[in-house]
């Protein structure tokens, strides 16, 4: 009698496109697995790669160049690309529920959705700001805030960004370089400008060594950022007397108050309510815990990476340059588990290199307790190295 030499299928699902899925993606492409149903299920059809986001808000960069289109990707990978939203996972029968009322079976889960920042304890804060993510809203606002400004560039504008991390950090000094290009060219005083940076604490960057933050807080304000350190916005709300355009006043802890057109919001990061229903070991901000090994400390068949991740053992920064590290690991522990092998553990590095852009086509370098201070050929030098990550992934 003849042996069926068919492979068993096996459902393996991502959800997100963020960078450790891109990866895993690619990867799926150049070594395939046989028997394995691979779908990705992402809100949107491109990613954006956060290296080079700031500098696409700086006007650096054009759309395309900082986005990873998932359609080519998952052709490559020869997988099915959902665009749909998760809104609920049931884990006893291994099924992923999306807005559009469609439910995925897998054998393993992995996710890579990034984070969003927390504004659920702030009046005012989800009517009235712009979140950082989903960085399409974000852009979406961008594109026509610049608009605006390029049509009426005489018009005084405030804008206030919550959050001194280095995401609001590299914000503020983006958007102060793309609108002083539409005022210079306009041939307008660049005093029409007013830009606000608050910060809870009274440091700015807390994840990053003491030089780096006196680097960045220097180049704030030589570049007339108002940088306000030790102030919590606890309101936001519209004022109403004025006509012309939208006026907001952030009032703060401490008394302060500021009017201003444009909120971005670039505070702490958090995780949708969704993980947590599902019942997944997280922590207090709602991250999946996972093991040295990418998989979720309570539920075996799923794992994480990027920001919606925590590693139990070796807690890291939110950073982009984390989800690029754990790409490959991720990938080799997705093929073993699928093919019953035991898993290998990742530990990733204690230190690693920042270039953390100004803005201005420079960049500040640190690594450890050294720092750079900022300086062009740091910025090509980081400009050659996003372009190059950017390159694995031009699949058309």
């Amino acid at each position: 009698m003849q042996q069926n030499t068919q492979p068993i299928v096996k459902k393996l699902v991502l959800i997100g496109g963020g960078h450790s899925h891109a990866i895993v993606m690619k990867m799926f492409g150049t070594k395939p697995l046989p028997g394995i149903h691979l779908t990705l299920i992402s809100a949107a059809s491109k990613t954006a790669y956060s290296g080079m986001l700031p500098g696409h808000i700086a006007g650096f960069y054009s759309h395309d160049e900082c986005h990873i289109d998932l359609q080519p990707l998952a052709n490559f990978a020869q997988a099915q690309l959902c665009i749909d939203t998760v809104v609920a996972l049931d884990l006893k029968n291994n099924k992923v529920l999306c807005a559009s009322g469609l439910a995925v079976d897998f054998d393993v889960l992995s996710i890579d959705i990034g984070s969003t920042p927390a504004t659920i304890s702030v009046s005012g804060a989800a009517e009235y700001a712009i979140a950082a993510k989903p960085v399409s809203q974000l852009l979406e606002h961008w594109r026509e805030l610049i608009e605006a400004v390029g049509k009426n560039p005489q018009e005084p504008i405030s804008i206030a960004i919550a959050g001194g991390g280095a995401g609001g950090v590299e914000l503020a000094l983006s958007m102060r370089s793309r609108l002083h290009q539409i005022l210079h060219q306009a041939q307008q005083p660049i005093q029409n400008l007013e830009i606000h940076l608050f910060q809870r604490g009274q440091e700015l960057m807390p994840n990053y060594h003491q030089s780096v933050r006196h680097q960045l807080q220097q180049t704030l304000i030589e570049q007339g950022i108002k940088v306000h350190l030790g102030e919590t916005v606890c309101k936001i709300a519209p004022i109403t007397s004025k006509e012309t355009k939208e006026v907001f006043e952030i009032k703060c802890e401490s008394g302060l108050k500021v009017e201003c057109n444009k909120i971005f919001w670039v505070t702490q990061a958090s995780a949708p309510e969704w993980l947590k229903n599902a019942g997944l070991g997280t922590n207090k901000q709602g991250f999946i815990l996972v093991e040295d090994t990418l998989q979720s400390q309570t539920h075996p068949q799923v794992f994480a990476s990027g920001d919606i991740a925590t590693m139990v053992n070796h807690p890291r920064p939110k950073a982009g340059v984390f989800a690029v590290r754990q790409g490959k690991p991720l990938f080799e522990n997705l093929q073993r588990i699928l093919l019953g092998k035991s898993l290998k553990p990742y530990k990733p590095q204690k230190q690693y290199l920042s270039l953390i852009g100004t803005g201005d086509k420079r960049a500040i370098a640190t690594r450890g307790i050294i720092t750079l201070p900022p300086h062009k050929l740091l910025w090509h030098y980081k400009d050659w190295i996003d372009r190059r990550f950017m390159e694995r992934f031009r699949l058309e």
